[in-house]
């Protein structure tokens, strides 16, 4: 039975390497057919918080990286305990104060690594390990081999920056008598100059991600292809697809660069792909909680969806477009009123707002019949009062087609706008 783990830390929230660390464990676990545990290594007492755990549990189950047991290691104290006096017995392990150290001897210590092949560490780089501290905690890399061997963990999947740990983990295991698991080393997420990732560059919470307007299913997809690929130059990919041809081996070694701008393309991606309705519902928390007693749900918010869905890279651009909709107030985009709004066009609005006033029936077709009238008898080219009316309708110089968005904004509004539209 294949068994993984992803072992975060309750001090801090949960960042896109992890998140990727999490979902290269289950995606190894589901393709061939085995579990996945998630262990919760809060033994550091004041540096964990309730408050990390419970984002990082969201951020799991928001991923869609369920787990089939779950361990937190503040509640094996005890256990851990039992294998300090264990090897203290055998004198592999005495004490300095109230800590307990591990006797390291002078071996040849090599790691097959599923993805980087073989390692080989002299012992003698290694000084003898602190198996549980003063204060009666045990260290990261003891309770780490503890639960690992007694949790069956058969292959160990961790980041690059684990390697140091692992001659003295296997060090530990061996002292203890228990069998190595595999283990595989994933190349760490550089930014796209090939440094250490930062906040700019995108090292930040998965939470952060999800207020940004990212759908939990394009990030899930975006860091499947950080170390990892599909073949045929796949870059939409689906799970079911992935898990048939998924393997640890053929990870690459290299780091690989993390782009805001691909994620965004393939978030785009995603909501191409959503109906109106799937998108609208994905929107109505992000509306209601930016517009609190808005009325336009349902199927009135589903039809400014659809004319936006095109265009979005993310949920947040749909709130920034469409403020014009939400506000009562129009507020212009800077220097769009001065440029596109001049007042000797009054006569035009006014004459345009006394035509679609007149509309019964207002609808795209009605109300394009109405403007293509007023530039007929004006004898006007349509392009001429495009623009203007846009601005004065949304505040911005660009939007969808003008005939569609009077429809959304309603006939009263239109007009309201078209009227006002020259008052300082």
């Amino acid at each position: 039975m294949v068994r993984v783990r992803f072992a975060p830390s309750p001090t801090g929230f949960l960042h896109i390497g992890g998140a990727r660390t999490a979902l290269f464990n289950w995606m190894y676990a589901k393709a061939q057919g085995g579990q996945f545990i998630l262990r919760i290594e809060d033994t550091d007492k004041v540096r964990s918080k309730p408050e990390y755990l419970d984002e990082i549990l969201e951020s799991m189950k928001w991923l869609g990286l369920s787990w089939d047991e779950f361990y937190k290691q503040s509640d094996r104290f005890d256990l851990y305990r039992q294998y300090a006096d264990k090897l203290l017995a055998e004198d592999k392990a005495y004490k300095d104060g109230e800590a307990v150290i591990l006797r390291v001897p002078q071996k040849s210590i090599k790691i097959y690594d599923l993805i980087r092949g073989e390692i080989v560490v002299d012992s003698k780089e290694i000084k003898d390990q602190v198996l549980m501290k003063s204060d009666g905690s045990p260290t990261y890399s003891f309770a780490c081999v503890i639960d690992d061997a007694l949790m069956e963990i058969s292959c160990v999947i961790r980041g690059e920056d684990h390697i140091s740990n692992t001659p003295k983990q296997i060090l530990i295991y061996e002292a203890l008598g228990f069998k190595l698991p595999k283990f595989a080393h994933l190349p760490l997420i550089m930014d796209p100059e090939g440094g250490r990732m930062s906040k700019r560059a995108g090292a930040t919470a998965v939470t952060e991600y999800r207020t940004q307007g990212f759908l939990s299913q394009a990030i899930v997809n975006y860091l499947m292809l950080l170390g990892w690929s599909p073949g045929n130059n796949q870059e939409k990919v689906l799970m079911a697809s992935a898990l048939k041809t998924f393997s640890i081996k053929k990870i690459n070694k290299a780091g690989a660069a993390f782009s805001l701008e691909k994620l965004e393309w393939l978030n785009s991606q995603y909501i191409k792909e959503m109906s109106a309705a799937q998108l609208a519902e994905a929107l109505s928390p992000l509306v209601a909680s930016k517009y609190p007693g808005t009325l336009l749900q349902g199927k009135a918010l589903e039809d400014v969806v659809q004319l936006y869905k095109g265009r979005m890279n993310t949920l947040l651009d749909f709130l920034d477009w469409t403020d014009f909709i939400f506000n009562d107030e129009v507020k212009f985009e800077e220097d769009v009123k001065a440029t596109h709004l001049s007042q000797d066009m009054r006569k035009e609005f006014d004459l345009l707002a006394e035509r679609l006033s007149a509309v019964t029936d207002f609808n795209v077709k009605t109300a394009e019949e109405a403007f293509r009238g007023v530039v007929s008898q004006l004898g006007i080219e349509a392009g001429i009062l495009v623009h203007p009316v846009r601005v004065a309708l949304t505040g911005k110089a660009v939007g969808p087609g003008l005939f569609d968005t009077m429809v959304v904004l309603g006939k009263e509004r239109t007009v309201r706008r078209l009227k006002e539209a020259f008052k300082q």
